[in-house]
């Protein structure tokens, strides 16, 4: 995760209620973010603190629906840089847990490097 909050995410940040923290819990927290599309966006992220464990976790929810994959981009982006890979997982369905119907997650392990597939294997590069 970056090393410095972002603007965005220190205008953003829940303080206060059940999900409220300051500046001190740094990129960990509970966000609402007004995303490009203009959807709003309920956002928590483990941060990078000593209760990160192995992994880097952030949560994306929208209203009545799922966010899109601009919009997971856009807060991907925001937590960590551009050249980090970062990730969506399909568990095993025994592994499945849903506390919120419309939220997904982005995952980044802290003690090894994700695997990607080839690019030609996804499908032209355009860019």
């Amino acid at each position: 995760m970056k090393k410095h909050v972002p603007l965005v995410l220190q205008a953003n940040r829940i303080r206060a209620g059940q999900y409220g923290s300051d500046d001190s819990y740094h990129l960990a927290g509970a966000f609402r973010l007004i995303a490009p599309s203009g959807a709003l966006l309920a956002v928590m992220s483990s941060g990078t603190g000593p209760n990160c464990e192995e992994w880097e976790h952030v949560s994306v929810s929208a209203e009545g629906r799922c966010p899109t994959w601009d919009e997971m981009t856009w807060v991907k982006d925001i937590f960590w840089d551009k050249h980090e890979c970062a990730m969506q997982l399909h568990p095993p369905e025994s592994e499945y847990v849903n506390f919120h119907p419309h939220c997904l997650h982005i995952w980044r392990p802290l003690k090894m490097t994700i695997p990607v597939p080839p690019v030609m294997f996804v499908g032209p590069k355009t860019k």
